[in-house]
């Protein structure tokens, strides 16, 4: 059985479906998860938005609040676990997602998916579909509903 189990969040809908199964197979296991949160390098082309000064503070706290309702799932649960908030520069978030799922050392990535096709996959990418490409591990992925363009 996964041991330790990476859970990655984000506060989308999919995100939360990974969040649950991860805890469904923790608990079915006796396995631990570590719950991240991605904030990287403040991206204004990819994300089409303007730069706001407090923009990284704000995602930050973000990411924060997203961390504390986890952590608060988990004890309600009963299930072990930590959270963690992933800084740094690199481009790609899933960069982020498997070099943690290598230092710590992950035995299972469970992420959420948008299920993202055609032209919207096109111009927001998937990090979903990079740490299934990238991971030392196996990767889970729970398909939320897909978004629209």
């Amino acid at each position: 059985m996964y041991k330790h189990i990476l859970v990655p969040v984000d506060g989308s809908e999919p995100s939360s479906l990974g969040f649950k199964e991860a805890v469904k197979i923790a608990k079915a296991g006796g396995g631990t998860i570590r719950v991240v949160h991605v904030v990287s390098g403040y991206q204004p082309v990819r994300a089409g938005l303007a730069y706001l000064p407090d923009m990284e503070v704000n995602l930050r706290a973000h990411g924060q609040k997203l961390l504390t309702e986890a952590r608060a799932e988990l004890e309600k649960s009963g299930v072990d676990g930590e959270t963690v908030l992933l800084e740094g520069a690199a481009v790609h978030t899933g960069d982020h997602i498997v070099e943690y799922a290598k230092r710590w050392p992950a035995d299972l990535i469970v992420i959420g998916t948008h299920g993202r096709r055609g032209l919207v996959r096109l111009l927001m990418g998937s990090d979903a579909e990079f740490v299934v490409r990238t991971s030392p591990v196996p990767v889970l992925l729970v398909r939320g509903p897909e978004l629209k363009a």
